[in-house]
C-alpha cells in the first residue's frame, strides 16, 4: 500500500470516527427528548422498567430441586380434612379415622378432637408424625396410640397421620432423608387441620420421632410453624447421617426395581453421595436456612439410645445456639429409643408444657 493510500484510509477512517461520535450522541439525546415528551410523563422510564420486567432472570430447574428447603418454602400447599368416621370416645375427647389430600394422593389418619360444653371452641391441634416402620406393618390405630392419648387428653387436638405408603395411604413410601413426599404430607396435614371449624389456625404445632425428626424439622423450616417437639431425632445437618448413622435392625430396604430405589440411585447418579460442599447439597439440610426462622424447638433423647444417637440432637443443638430459635433439649439416663418406662412419662409432661407454652394467644 503507498504512502496516499494509506493517508486516504486514514482520513476516511478519521471522518467515520467523527461523524459516529457527533451522530450517537444527536440521536439519543432526540430519543431521550422524544420519550419525555408525553403530557409531561417520564415515558423512558416506564420503557425501561418495561424492558427491565421482560429480561428477568428465571431460575432453570434442575433435577430433584423440589426436594430443596428453598423450593419447599416457596412452593403452596392446601387441603380439607375428609369426612369424619368416630372410632371411639372418652370423657376427655372423640377419636376419627379420617384423610386429606396431599398432592392428588389421599393421605389416612387418626384425628383426636377434645371434648367441650361450649361449641364453636377452636382448640390448638398438634400433627404428629410417625418414625420409621416397615410400611407394610404400621397400623393407623395402634402404632403410638399412647403418645396420642397423653397429648389429647392435656386438650389439643392431634391428627396422626399415616405418611404416604404407609397402611392405607395412598403413594409410595418415598423415605425421608433424601425426598420431599413427607415433609409435602406434613405441611399439607397443617393446611387441612387449619381449613377445619375446630382449630385455631395459627395455633399448629409439629411433633415427630426418629426418622419423623428429620421431617418436622425440615417442615418447621419450610412452613413457619410455631413449635416443633421432637424426640429420638435424626439427620438435620446430613453430615450428621454420615457421623452417627442409623442402627435400625427393623428396617427393611425397599427392592432394587421399586420406584422408591430408582429415584434414589438417579439421585445419587445425578449428584452424587451427599457432600457439603455440593451446591446442590447445600440446599437439602434445613440447617442451612435459620436466618429469619421464629419459633421454638424441644428435643428429648435418651442417652441408651442405640438406634439413634443422642449425639444427633446434641449437635442440632449446637447449631441452633447460633441461631434466634428458641430450643432446650432434654436428656434421659434411661428410654431406649422410645423413651420408656419412667423416661415416657417425664419427656411427655415436658411435652405437654412446651406446646401449651406455645401454641397459645394468650
Amino acid at each position: 500500500m503507498t504512502t496516499k493510500e494509506r493517508s486516504s484510509k486514514l482520513h476516511s477512517f478519521g471522518f467515520t470516527l467523527i461523524a459516529t461520535l457527533l451522530v450517537v450522541p444527536l440521536m439519543t439525546v432526540g430519543a431521550y427528548l422524544a420519550l419525555r415528551s408525553n403530557n409531561g410523563n417520564n415515558v423512558a422510564v416506564a420503557t425501561t422498567e418495561k424492558l427491565t420486567e421482560k429480561i428477568n432472570i428465571v431460575p432453570t430447574p434442575f433435577p430433584f430441586q423440589e426436594m430443596t428447603i428453598p423450593a419447599l418454602s416457596s412452593r403452596t400447599y392446601e387441603s380439607r380434612l375428609g369426612s369424619l368416621e368416630e372410632l371411639s370416645e372418652n370423657v376427655n375427647y372423640s377419636s376419627f379415622l379420617t384423610s386429606y389430600d396431599s398432592d392428588g394422593l389421599k393421605i389416612n389418619g387418626l384425628l383426636t378432637i377434645p371434648k367441650t360444653k361450649n361449641g364453636g371452641e377452636k382448640f390448638p391441634a398438634i400433627v404428629f408424625v410417625h418414625g420409621y416402620i416397615s410400611p407394610g406393618e404400621y397400623k393407623t390405630s395402634e402404632n403410638y396410640v399412647s403418645y396420642m392419648d397423653y397429648l389429647a387428653k392435656s386438650g389439643f387436638v392431634v391428627f396422626k397421620i399415616d405418611l404416604r405408603g404407609h397402611a392405607s395411604s395412598e403413594g409410595e413410601a418415598g423415605g425421608a432423608y433424601y425426598s420431599d413426599d413427607y415433609i409435602v404430607d406434613t405441611l399439607n396435614a397443617v393446611e387441612a387441620l387449619r381449613s377445619s371449624e375446630f382449630v385455631d389456625p395459627d395455633m399448629i404445632g409439629l411433633w415427630g420421632h426418629s426418622m419423623g425428626g428429620n421431617v418436622v424439622f425440615r417442615s418447621f423450616v419450610a412452613g413457619n410453624i410455631p413449635a416443633v417437639v421432637i424426640w429420638a431425632g435424626a439427620g438435620y445437618t446430613y453430615s450428621d447421617l454420615q457421623e452417627y448413622m442409623i442402627n435400625d435392625n427393623s428396617y427393611r430396604p425397599q427392592p432394587t426395581d421399586s420406584p422408591r430405589s430408582r429415584e434414589r440411585q438417579k439421585l445419587r447418579d445425578t449428584y452424587g453421595n451427599f457432600d457439603s460442599g455440593h451446591w446442590f447439597w447445600k440446599q437439602i439440610p434445613a440447617t442451612n436456612y435459620l436466618d429469619g426462622v421464629k419459633g421454638s424447638v424441644q428435643l428429648h433423647h435418651a442417652v441408651d439410645d442405640n438406634v439413634v444417637s443422642i449425639e444427633y440432637s446434641r449437635n442440632l443443638i449446637k447449631v441452633l445456639d447460633g441461631s434466634g430459635i428458641e430450643h432446650d433439649l432434654n436428656e434421659y439416663q434411661s428410654g431406649g429409643h422410645n423413651l420408656t418406662g419412667t423416661s415416657f412419662n417425664q419427656a411427655m409432661q415436658k411435652t405437654i408444657d412446651f406446646f401449651k407454652d406455645n401454641l397459645s394467644s394468650e
